[in-house]
């Protein structure tokens, strides 16, 4: 069995960065998958590797790399940004004076005096800032280019040199010096990677929120009865923890003693309270609102459900979108395309200097840098620098990791885990929702409806006897007549001489009475009323006294969700094992005209195969495991769950609250955030498509076209971020 190790990467600037890291991965012996994300700074392997061999592995190519997942990713993460913003104010220190320097040339016209101590200092003030604060961008881009995948760095590598060695030929061969511009490119250009570091950081929030959400410590009761606080990672499996109003329960339990508010926004998506009282299960970064509570230790450490969903979110974060491998192609041959036409720029310059010259007299009255009385081989130098330099595959490498990030992490903060990221693109072109009924779009259990009394008895004397003969049997039906007597509050007596005929009913001795309560059969009962639900018939001394009429009910939500979707244009069928019978009275209530009754597994399968057959686009909602099948079939699986069992293999989506507003909110965060990738995609591509020509004819001044290239990533970054504005 293939195991899955967990790296985390420090270094990555772009998409090319991405596949230098992959490369390197793959190159081990024993991998057999890798998953790299940019904007997580992660790398998922799949295979029997070396963990240690897979750190080298990275560490050759000039990235960093340690073994881990989430937890370690956000404090590396934050120690990159610290160290990119030291390089981005030490590049400004020695800028800052070159920029004056540069000023005060073009005021006085000193590079026409010949002032070559001025330009002895640019080089100076230019190549401290490449080799000190910028020499990571040169180690960088060297390594990427041993491993024939050259990134972002290079260009941004070449652009600068390129610029500072001007100012060398400056003084062999008198050539206008651009040596100024170099250190301005690399400043600006460490100026972005420091703000889309931070970017980054915001994006990646949700993790760092839910693990913030985590307690730190434990108040517990140790073998004499004493409170004691310890740390939550010492907590073990029937300790009894005491939880008090205001405080976040450590870990998942269940409830011993008392009853409180407790806020399962995480869990369940809602904001509203839930009340938890003895027996009721209760789980780790729920917050306890208004009351003091014991609660014995179900779980601790990696079993929780707040640790499965870290795990959860981080895993959909490594995987890629469909409409990602595209873009990761096109980036793949970016870069060296750009050191081709930045050679090309540099050749047309110098062969069809007249051409290119015309075109740029077009702009010198309006831009202020553009001077076509230079030689052509300046020009050329010039354009060839801002080609370089403009051509920026961050934002197309970034476009989709960040907005699945976003996505994702909003999700899981309201109860809405997604676990294959790729299913946010195939939800986009869903047309058809299959519900499971059971479980899905019901409550999953009988619960009492009507109660119809056939001899003179009360109805609480009825309840009561037939809760009272009950009581033993774990039958559903048998247990929602008990949980009925329980809510009403009446008191449950003694069953004697109790016979079980299995699959039929019992019966039993009550006071003075034998009591039998089952199948119409059982009873031999004829009422005379004709009923479409499910019914349990009651006997007194072999005298019919009442009929209780059981449901599986619907959602309180169940209506209002299906009706929503419709009104979006989904086309919605409901699936289930129950006869026609029972399910027609809920489809006609929902709204649901097209309905498959009778179904097993494999039949529900079959379904969704013949819907996908016609052309549609199959989703499936079930509650995760007898609806497996079917959800791995279907194109998209939400998976219904409840905080114990949160099925998360069952589907794509796991919807740990238990309604169905998670599932519409579900659909509509998955479309925002797929609408959000193909915007993003959409001005990368746009970005590169208006600028690369613009640099060049020679339009774009190199450090505008740095400016411009740091601005693109950012705005990708900052639009996946508007992702939480979306109403959900």
């Amino acid at each position: 069995m293939s195991d899955i190790t967990e790296l985390r990467i420090e270094g990555m600037h772009c998409a090319a960065c991405v596949a230098t890291v992959e490369k390197s991965l793959r190159r081990v012996n024993g991998v057999e998958d890798v998953m790299v994300n940019l904007t997580m700074g992660s790398a998922r392997v799949v295979g029997n590797a070396s963990a240690n061999g897979l750190v080298t592995a990275v560490l050759n190519t000039g990235y960093g790399a340690e073994l881990g997942a989430a937890k370690g990713q956000v404090s590396l993460r934050d120690t990159h940004a610290a160290g990119a913003k030291n390089k981005m104010v030490t590049a400004w220190i020695i800028t800052a004076p070159a920029m004056v320097l540069m000023a005060v040339e073009m005021i006085w016209q000193l590079d026409k005096v010949g002032t070559d101590f001025f330009h002895l200092v640019m080089i100076i003030l230019t190549g401290a800032v490449l080799f000190g604060p910028g020499r990571s961008i040169f180690s960088s881009a060297w390594k990427s280019l041993l491993y024939w995948s050259p990134n972002m760095d290079v260009l941004i590598a070449l652009g600068s040199t390129s610029a500072f060695s001007t100012g060398i030929l400056h003084f062999t061969m008198g050539m206008h010096s651009f040596a100024g511009i170099g250190g301005m490119i690399m400043a600006f250009h460490l100026t972005g990677r420091y703000i889309e570091s931070k970017a980054r950081g915001r994006s990646s929030k949700a993790i760092r929120k839910l693990m913030d959400r985590t307690a730190k410590k434990a108040t517990i009761l140790d073998t004499k009865n004493t409170e004691q606080t310890v740390d939550v990672r010492d907590l073990l499996p029937d300790q009894v923890m005491i939880v008090r109003a205001g405080d976040v329960i450590p870990t998942d339990g269940v409830i011993i003693e008392g009853q409180a508010a407790i806020d399962e926004a995480l869990v369940s998506g809602e904001f509203i309270p839930a009340v938890k009282s003895i027996n009721d299960e209760v789980f780790g970064g729920t917050i306890c609102t208004d009351s003091t509570v014991k609660i014995k230790v179900t779980k601790t450490g990696a079993d929780t459900f707040l640790a499965q969903v870290i795990k959860l979110v981080a895993q959909a974060q490594t995987t890629k979108v469909p409409i990602q491998i595209l873009a990761d192609r096109i980036v793949s041959y970016f870069v060296p395309s750009i050191l081709v036409l930045a050679f090309l720029t540099f050749i047309v310059w110098v062969i069809f200097p007249e051409a290119m010259t015309a075109v740029l007299k077009v702009f010198v009255g309006y831009l202020p840098w553009l001077d076509p009385l230079r030689s052509p081989m300046e020009l050329g130098i010039f354009s060839a620098i801002a080609v370089l330099v403009i051509a920026c595959p961050c934002a197309l490498g970034l476009a989709t990791p960040t907005a699945l990030m976003v996505g994702t992490g909003l999700g899981a903060e309201r109860g809405i885990l997604i676990r294959d990221g790729a299913a946010i693109q195939r939800l986009s072109t869903v047309s058809t929702i299959l519900f499971d009924k059971t479980g899905t779009l019901t409550a999953g259990k009988p619960t009492v409806t009507k109660i119809h009394q056939t001899a003179d008895v009360t109805e609480k004397d009825l309840i009561t006897m037939a809760a009272s003969l009950s009581k033993e049997s774990t039958h559903p039906l048998s247990r929602a007549i008990v949980e009925l007597a329980e809510q009403e509050g009446h008191s449950l007596h003694n069953v004697t001489n109790i016979e079980v005929t299995p699959g039929e009913g019992l019966s039993g001795d009550y006071e003075q009475d034998n009591l039998k309560i089952g199948s119409r059969q059982y009873t031999a009962a004829d009422s005379g009323v004709k009923l479409k639900t499910t019914s349990v018939y009651m006997n007194r001394n072999d005298e019919l006294i009442g009929i209780f009429e059981l449901e599986d009910i619907l959602k309180p939500d169940a209506q209002d969700v299906v009706a929503k979707l419709k009104q979006a244009g989904y086309h919605c069928v409901l699936l289930t094992g129950d006869n026609h019978a029972v399910a027609a009275p809920l489809a006609e209530k929902l709204g649901i005209k097209d309905m498959y009754t009778e179904l097993t597994p494999d039949k529900k399968m079959e379904v969704i195969m013949s819907y996908q057959q016609d052309g549609h686009t199959v989703a499936m909602v079930g509650d995760g495991i007898n609806d497996a099948p079917a959800l791995a079939k279907a194109d998209v699986g939400f998976a219904m769950a409840g905080g114990t069992d949160i099925a998360m293999e069952a589907g794509d989506i796991v919807l740990s609250g238990k309604n169905l507003q998670a599932l519409y909110r579900a659909v509509k965060l998955s479309l925002a955030t797929f609408k959000k990738i193909r915007q993003n995609l959409f001005w990368a591509f746009i970005y590169n498509l208006v600028a690369i020509p613009l640099a060049i004819c020679g339009i774009l001044h190199p450090v505008i076209a740095e400016i411009a290239m740091a601005l693109s990533s950012i705005t990708v970054i900052g639009n996946a971020n508007r992702l939480r504005l979306s109403p959900l």
